[in-house]
């Protein structure tokens, strides 16, 4: 259920809406907007007529969401959503590149890859201390050394930092050190782990599952905003096929499908979805040019000597050959860098 508020509608007039559909069982979420107050309705109630809403002082229109994604659809944000962390906006005109190291694995590795990528444009620092790795016996990132060398490294160069949350009791840990909370392509459907990080206030990056539909992806997103968190960035980063020359297949025609079903910002990730260092900078192209507000793209400062995923990680000067195509790409499409 969605109820648009007329501009200037009164507070009463809103609690008076918001009133009637409790009384009816829903879960009311309020999203004000430029112009207007949104009301989302979220609950088991099934029969009622729309026009009972639709004739309430203040109210512009009703009507119900027929997606299963009641809080991630654009119905309920038509104008979009941006994530604002300081200066930094998510979801705007600028098209906000994250980019470090797939793990920490040293202070100096993290350094010298934050310095480069702050160099080059970036403005946000990945880099992963917890590590899912298919193997056992891979390397599984330093842990909370691992964040604090993190931290360290982005606050010297002027950069936030992501890095993944691999379960709801890392939540804590990681949050200290992290300015957006990655889940990831594993953990897309963890819905314990969601809801978890759906009670935090700090964005969440949400990676496609491997298998996943898009309409699965904007579900998991639900369970997020359906706990209060509203601050989820989408991320495209490739999904399993029977191809095996890459390492996924990445679905660029999602991200305008996005666009149009949700109001969330969407990233693409290049290095995953290929797995190949000859296929991050057309792929990141791609991306940018078909709509994605960001990029999430792994460079290390030595990639051959790379504890883990060094095949697809940009050296230093690829990733600055990328940051100076980007300029010319996104202005094309309307969009800054």
């Amino acid at each position: 259920m969605l109820v648009v508020m007329q501009e200037g509608a009164t507070e009463a007039q809103i609690q008076a809406v918001i009133d009637r559909l409790v009384a009816l069982g829903f879960a009311v979420h309020r999203s004000t907007g430029v112009v207007h107050t949104i009301l989302g309705g979220i609950g088991p109630a099934a029969h009622f007529d729309p026009t009972e809403f639709a004739v309430m002082e203040g109210v512009k229109e009703a009507h119900r969401i027929m997606s299963p994604y009641k809080l991630a659809s654009r119905h309920f944000r038509p104008e979009g959503t941006r994530v604002r962390l300081g200066e930094l906006e998510i979801g705007g005109p600028a098209v906000v590149v994250m980019a470090g190291p797939c793990s920490v694995e040293s202070r100096e590795q993290v350094m010298a890859a934050a310095e480069r990528v702050a160099r080059a444009g970036a403005r946000v620092l990945r880099g992963g201390a917890f590590k899912p790795r298919t193997s056992p016996h891979s390397f599984q990132g330093l842990g909370e050394e691992g964040l604090r060398y993190l931290r360290e490294a982005a606050d010297r160069y002027g950069l936030l930092a992501v890095s993944e949350v691999m379960d709801s009791s890392q939540i804590p840990l990681v949050a200290a050190y992290a300015d957006i909370l990655q889940v990831g392509a594993r953990n897309m459907q963890n819905y314990a782990l969601l809801r978890e990080l759906g009670a935090q206030n700090k964005p969440v990056l949400l990676k496609r599952g491997l298998s996943a539909t898009v309409e699965e992806w904007l579900l998991a997103a639900e369970y997020v905003m359906n706990e209060g968190n509203y601050h989820v960035i989408l991320c495209e980063r490739g999904i399993r096929t029977f191809e095996t020359y890459t390492r996924n297949t990445v679905d660029i025609s999602a991200i305008p499908v996005v666009k149009k079903l949700s109001h969330l910002p969407i990233l693409a990730d290049p290095s995953h979805g290929t797995g190949r260092r000859d296929m991050v900078l057309p792929v990141a192209r791609a991306a940018v040019a078909a709509g994605a507000d960001g990029l999430l793209i792994e460079v290390h400062p030595e990639p051959d000597r790379a504890l883990s995923d060094g095949a697809q990680s940009l050296r230093p000067d690829q990733f600055e050959e990328l940051m100076g195509q980007l300029r010319m790409i996104a202005p094309a499409v309307g969009r800054t860098l």
